[in-house]
């Protein structure tokens, strides 16, 4: 049975200060997450970010069946090659993500509704709010 995972990207502005959200779980039960702030970008790249993070966190794990999912519906179409990819800042990326999926032995890609990706988006978000609220100069000494 393949692992699932959940990846959101967020960026305030954009560009804009952005964060990571990635879900690992089989079945109801988390077994990976990560939150983190990967500076000023725009949220598609921060969406791409996110899924290339948590295919290189299955990867690690050992995992080779994974079924992967987005609320990023350019995301999902670009790597199901529904869509092509022209914005130049994507265009690494894609290929990256790509030669990532080529490493599992069966590597599904699916749009999710963003109420079911909630956790990785609040994920991404605190990735944000931890950073933001770490460079306030209210919270410095």
């Amino acid at each position: 049975m393949p692992i699932q995972i959940f990846s959101d990207g967020a960026a305030r502005g954009n560009p804009g200060p952005a964060g990571i959200g990635v879900v690992i779980r089989n079945d109801a039960k988390v077994l990976v997450e990560v939150s983190d702030f990967i500076g000023k970008t725009t949220n598609n790249v921060a969406e791409y970010l996110a899924f290339i993070r948590g295919l290189e966190e299955a990867l690690d794990m050992g995992e080779k069946n994974v079924e992967a999912f987005s609320d990023s519906e350019l995301l999902v179409k670009q790597i199901n090659e529904e869509y092509r990819v022209k914005n130049n800042g994507l265009i690494p990326l894609f290929h990256h993500a790509k030669s990532l999926i080529k490493k599992f032995k069966h590597c599904r890609v699916y749009h999710t509704p963003r109420e079911e990706n909630e956790l990785a988006d609040k994920l991404a978000n605190r990735g944000i709010d931890e950073q933001t609220t770490k460079g306030s100069p209210l919270f410095s000494k």
